[in-house]
């Protein structure tokens, strides 16, 4: 049986069922059974029905066979008219994401005809009716049209209705879009009525996307199945906004009345009103249709965040240090060849869940860096009144049966005894076995300390012997733990702390450079770098203080390899005045660096830190004095917080100069002063006494070699002598002499038949490595002696 339109006539009486298609104007409202729906940008309710019956159109169903399709009209109109309800969902950006992700996923392929009819009136203009083209063109992306399924026709609408082109007209989805996308504007105006419920069929959105996906979640009940896998139809609430006349006071004005004397008026107050127009809220329900998004299974670890890509793909923003996957994994790699041993604490202090706790850390932190070829040979132990080494050094050969062991790690709870459990790992942790056959026997040996509990014994003694043992300890804990695990390690640098359970996985990449930091007493390895040291050697440090610094820089001058082609260090010392003890390139080796360290000589006048920070910019860290073109170069200043009202301006001339200023202020200073000089809170480090500051050498030399390891710009400091100016180009950089030539202005011209050096043509660069930069360098100081020599 074929399906037409059932309604009511202009008069109002209902209107038969035509069993005829459906081919003229009829004044209608949907029959049982078929749906009229209103998506549009606002959307509409009459408030009148007087305007109802004079403004009433019905579906024009235009086909030749109509079968047992379900008949759908779909108006389309772009703005509010005047008594016309709008309504308007209220949920975040976050579901309003998922929103639109839902909408791409759902399809519709049942026996449907949908008419899309748009207002083509003049009111709304044509940016309004272009949009509502727009979205019957994203509207046909979820149906599934064929001759045998779903057939889409188009009505536009103004004073009369026009078909732009019946159900039957396009049998494929691209031939429709294109079509609507051909749909010419015409004017006028038109007040229009959803089926009932009117909450399910009239779609209040803020945008194509949402609209559609209400339209969509529409035809899912009863009419087809739209809503894909995993998705599922939900309601959110609303607003429905109805434009309603409201009468108020607007005043009181002077009127006249007839007055019971002759020829006379009476004069009296009276009020005045005006009619207005005003938004009334209604509380109502949206249906969407909402699928789970790709990050709802929060998949980053490590503080990522979860970006989704599409409806099923996400990538992840990892923090600094992870990355190691596409989840940040911690981004570790332990190249570095120890005998590493965790020792855990499981005593009562720590509790049930502080040992399940370190567990997990470990698992996560060996799963991340013990790979398949790694060098390293790991165990693991746990105590309380006794020790236990259930995963002995070198046990497991791959990481699945690791983990397995780990996994079948038993909380014991007893007492915390610390300092007998590190006595006993130093006597029987590290015992040869047959696995160790093939290995060399003097690698580090490296204890990681993991409790959270204080120790009921003493831990100085017992760390001592570890020490005595050639044994390196790690200790982690949460803060509260700090001072018992730097007793234990002998050094601040060498502990861990955490500030909360997630903190401390966070601090998985610390670990993994303390461990790696064993056995490497070359602080930067291979990296090039000019390094000057600049020490407070005023009354106000004092003598014995002054020795303390002076062997500081002596003990940090070891963990350097010195020659011309990797570290040159130069050494000043200031009081009032600031004395060049020597230049960078003055020595070419430790011994040498370490003898001429030991001549600084103690000065005993007031400081000023800015004398010194000038000197070094003027005649330390320059090419004149030995500073390498394209090498790093790093100041770090010893002091006691003394006579640094004048040093934040030189210190920004160092900087600008591609020179790092690295602060260490021994004792109580003011902090504002010190960040003004040092740059950055990265640059400035306190340190409580002097006796402590040899604890800190470790994070002092690895912020050095951070600076060692970045990029370099070729022209800072400028390499031109002479007031020579540097141009940087593509690698390379040339320098514009003026009285000067040479590629460093170095030689000056010469009148006559003189000799002169050789010159580069205009416009040509010097292009070098590191290298070849550091031997032009050391030709460069050799010419220019000779020079002096001869003036």
């Amino acid at each position: 049986m074929r399906r037409g339109c059932r309604g009511v006539t202009p008069g109002g009486e209902k209107a038969a069922h035509n069993p005829r298609r459906c081919t003229g104007v009829g004044q209608s409202l949907p029959r049982k059974g078929q749906k009229l729906l209103l998506p549009s940008d606002k959307m509409f309710l009459s408030s009148s029905p007087e305007t109802l019956r004079k403004k009433m159109i019905s579906c024009r169903f235009v086909t030749t066979n109509l079968l047992s399709f379900e008949p759908i009209c779909i108006f389309l109109l772009s703005q509010a008219l005047l008594a016309l309800g709008i309504q308007q969902i209220h949920v975040g950006q976050e579901m309003i994401g998922k929103i639109s992700a839902a909408g791409q996923l759902m399809q519709c392929s049942a026996s449907l005809d949908v008419l899309f009819l748009l207002d083509g009136s003049y009111s709304i203009g044509k940016g309004s009716f272009e949009r509502s083209k727009h979205f019957a063109g994203k509207l046909c992306d979820a149906l599934d049209i064929h001759p045998d399924r779903v057939r889409v026709g188009m009505i536009q609408f103004s004073s009369t209705p026009h078909l732009e082109f019946p159900l039957d007209s396009y049998l494929t989805k691209q031939e429709v879009k294109e079509r609507i996308k051909r749909t010419v504007f015409r004017w006028e105006e038109l007040q229009v009525l959803a089926s009932e419920p009117p909450e399910r069929h009239l779609l209040f959105a803020g945008d194509a996307d949402d609209a559609a996906n209400g339209l969509y979640s529409t035809l899912s009940d009863p009419v087809c199945t739209a809503t894909a896998p995993g998705c599922k139809v939900e309601s959110h609430p609303c607003e429905r906004r109805t434009l309603e006349t409201v009468k108020e006071l607007a005043g009181s004005y002077v009127c006249w009345k007839g007055s019971k004397q002759p020829n006379s008026v009476q004069a009296s107050l009276c009020p005045f009103t005006r009619w207005k127009r005003v938004l009334i809220k209604h509380p109502s329900r949206c249906f969407r249709t909402v699928c789970p998004d790709p990050c709802d299974s929060q998949p980053c670890q490590n503080g990522g965040t979860c970006v989704p890509e599409g409806l099923d793909r996400y990538h992840c923003l990892c923090l600094l240090g992870y990355g190691g996957d596409i989840h940040c994994a911690a981004k570790l790699s332990l190249e570095c060849s120890v005998d590493l041993l965790f020792l855990m604490d499981s005593s009562a202090g720590v509790t049930l869940e502080g040992f399940l706790r370190f567990k997990a850390f470990l698992k996560r932190f060996l799963q991340a860096v013990v790979g398949h070829d790694s060098p390293m040979s790991v165990g693991v132990a746990h105590y309380d009144d006794d020790v236990k080494v259930p995963i002995e050094l070198g046990q497991h050969k791959d990481t699945l049966s690791l983990m397995k062991s780990i996994d079948a790690l038993n909380f014991s709870g007893g007492r915390t005894l610390t300092g007998r459990a590190l006595q006993y790992i130093a006597q029987h942790g590290f015992r040869s076995t047959p696995v160790f056959a093939d290995v060399q026997d003097d690698l580090p040996r490296v204890v990681v300390l993991l409790t959270d509990s204080k120790s009921q014994d003493s831990v100085a003694e017992a760390a001592k012997y570890v020490k005595d043992q050639n044994i390196f300890l790690i200790g982690i804990g949460s803060s509260f733990m700090r001072a018992e695990l730097t007793t234990v390690t002998g050094n601040p640098q060498q502990t861990i702390v955490y500030s909360d359970p997630q903190d401390l996985f966070n601090r998985m990449p610390e670990l993994q450079r303390k461990i790696c930091s064993v056995g490497s007493p070359e602080g930067c390895q291979a990296q090039s770098l000019d390094l000057a040291f600049a020490l407070d050697a005023s009354s106000g440090v004092g003598l014995e203080n002054f020795l303390r610094l002076r062997r500081f820089v002596r003990s940090s001058c070891l963990h350097f390899i010195i020659n011309r082609d990797v570290t040159q260090i130069a050494l000043v010392t200031y009081g009032s005045r600031a004395h060049t003890v020597f230049a960078l390139d003055a020595h070419t080796s430790s011994s040498a660096v370490l003898q001429a360290i030991d001549q600084a000589p103690f000065l005993g006048d007031s400081a000023s830190a800015g004398s010194a920070l000038l000197h070094v910019y003027s005649d330390v860290m320059t090419v004149q004095k030995g500073a390498r073109p394209g090498v790093n170069k790093v100041l770090v200043l010893l002091t006691n917080g003394g006579g640094m009202q004048d040093a934040a301006a030189p210190a920004q001339q160092l900087r600008h100069n591609g020179i790092l200023v690295f602060v260490v202020v021994i004792g109580d200073t003011e902090r504002d002063t010190l960040l003004r000089v040092a740059g950055s809170p990265n640059y400035l480090l306190h340190v409580s006494s002097y006796e402590d500051l040899q604890y800190y050498q470790g994070l002092i030399i690895e912020r050095i070699c951070e600076e060692a390891r970045s990029p370099v710009n070729l022209c800072k400091p400028n390499p031109c002598m002479n007031q020579g100016v540097c141009i940087l180009g593509p690698g390379s950089y040339r320098c514009e002499c003026h009285g000067w030539e040479g590629p460093h202005c170095e030689t000056r011209v010469l009148r006559g038949d003189s000799p002169r050096s050789p010159a580069l043509p205009p416009g040509s660069h010097v292009q070098w490595s590191p290298r070849g930069l550091q031997h032009f360098s050391r030709a460069l100081q050799h010419s220019k002696r000779q020079m002096d020599q001869r003036h």
